[in-house]
C-alpha cells in the first residue's frame, strides 16, 4: 500500500508555485458554507492545491435532484450528509487534511466559531440563503476575513471579492431589509451585470424567483471551483493583485467571452439601479402568468 507523502502528492503544483509557497498553502485554513454544487467542488478543488485546513458547513443530504450538478452526488451516497460525504472525499486526497464540519449549518449561534481563525471565506451558499449569507459576509467584513463568491451562471461563472477595509457586500449589493425577490434581483444584477449567460437561456420560466428554482449545469459549478481557486490561491500567498469589489469578473464558455466589470457603487450605480428597475418588471409579468 502507497504511503501518503504531502510533497509528493502535490509536486506538480510546483512551479505555479515555489516549494515555499506549497507549504504556506498547507497551513491556511479555508471556510466553505454550503457543499452542494459550488461549495463540494470547491473544497476538492482547493484540496489538490494542497490548502490542508478546512471549515465546511452544510445541513443538508444528496438526493436525486442533486446528480446534475453536485460533485459528492452519486447513487452510493443519496440520503447521506453532505458535509459528511465531502469531508470522506477530501480526506481520499490527503488523509492529514483537517476538516471541522459543521453538520447543522451555520446560522447567528456558531457563525462567529465558523469564520474565527480563518484565511478565507468561499460561498457556497444556496442562492436563496438571503438571510445568512448577508450576515455571512456581514462578520467576515467585521471579523477582516476575505471573502469571495463564485455564482454558477449558465455555462460559465461570475466572481467578486471581498477584501478586508475594502467595499463590502451590503455596501455592494444594498440588500438592506427588502424582501426576498427584491434581494434575488439585486443579486443577479450584482454578480454579473455584463449578462454573458442570458441570451441562451431557452426555457426563461425554469427561472422562477418566487418558488425559489432556477436552471443549473455541472459545467458551471465547476468553472466555480477554477475561478474561486485562483482567488484563494492569490489571497493565500499575497501574490498577484485581486480585483475586489466593486470589480466583478465573469467568464461564459458557452459563448466564449469574459467580461471584467467595474461598477462604482454597486447596485446604487445607475447602470445596475436601471438593471434592477427591468428585473422587476419581468419578475411581475412573470408571476403575472
Amino acid at each position: 500500500m502507497t504511503a501518503f507523502d504531502y510533497q509528493q502528492a502535490f509536486a506538480r503544483n510546483i512551479g505555479w508555485v515555489t516549494p515555499s509557497e506549497q507549504q504556506a498553502l498547507r497551513g491556511k485554513r479555508v471556510a466553505i458554507a454550503g457543499m452542494g454544487g459550488v461549495g463540494g467542488n470547491h473544497l476538492l478543488t482547493l484540496a489538490r492545491l494542497g490548502v490542508a485546513h478546512f471549515r465546511i458547513a452544510d445541513f443538508d443530504y444528496f438526493d436525486l435532484a442533486n446528480f446534475n450538478r453536485q460533485v459528492g452526488a452519486m447513487m452510493s451516497t443519496v440520503g447521506q450528509s453532505k458535509a459528511e460525504v465531502m469531508a470522506r472525499m477530501a480526506r481520499d486526497i490527503n488523509p492529514q487534511i483537517e476538516v471541522e464540519i459543521f453538520g447543522e449549518g451555520v446560522d447567528e449561534s456558531n457563525l462567529r466559531a465558523f469564520l474565527s481563525g480563518c484565511d478565507l471565506y468561499v460561498d457556497s451558499l444556496d442562492f436563496f440563503a438571503f438571510d445568512i449569507r448577508q450576515r455571512t459576509f456581514a462578520l467576515c467584513a467585521e471579523m477582516g476575513v476575505p471573502a469571495t463568491t463564485a455564482a454558477p451562471l449558465g455555462m460559465g461563472a461570475a466572481v467578486l471579492t471581498f477584501m478586508p477595509g475594502g467595499m463590502t457586500f451590503e455596501e455592494y449589493f444594498q440588500w438592506g431589509r427588502h424582501d426576498e425577490v427584491e434581494k434575488a434581483i439585486r443579486f443577479v444584477v450584482g454578480l454579473a451585470p455584463a449578462g454573458l449567460h442570458r441570451p441562451y437561456l431557452v426555457v426563461p420560466e425554469a427561472v422562477n424567483f418566487g418558488e425559489r428554482r432556477g436552471p443549473s449545469t455541472f459545467m458551471a459549478c465547476q468553472l466555480c471551483a477554477g475561478m474561486a481557486a485562483t482567488e484563494a490561491l492569490k489571497i493565500l500567498l499575497r501574490r498577484g493583485k485581486v480585483l475586489a469589489a466593486p470589480w466583478g469578473m465573469q467568464f461564459d464558455a458557452y459563448r466564449g467571452k469574459l467580461a471584467r466589470t467595474w461598477r462604482p457603487g454597486g447596485n446604487g450605480n445607475p447602470l445596475h439601479r436601471l438593471m434592477i428597475a427591468i428585473g422587476r418588471r419581468q419578475f411581475a409579468r412573470n408571476a403575472q402568468r
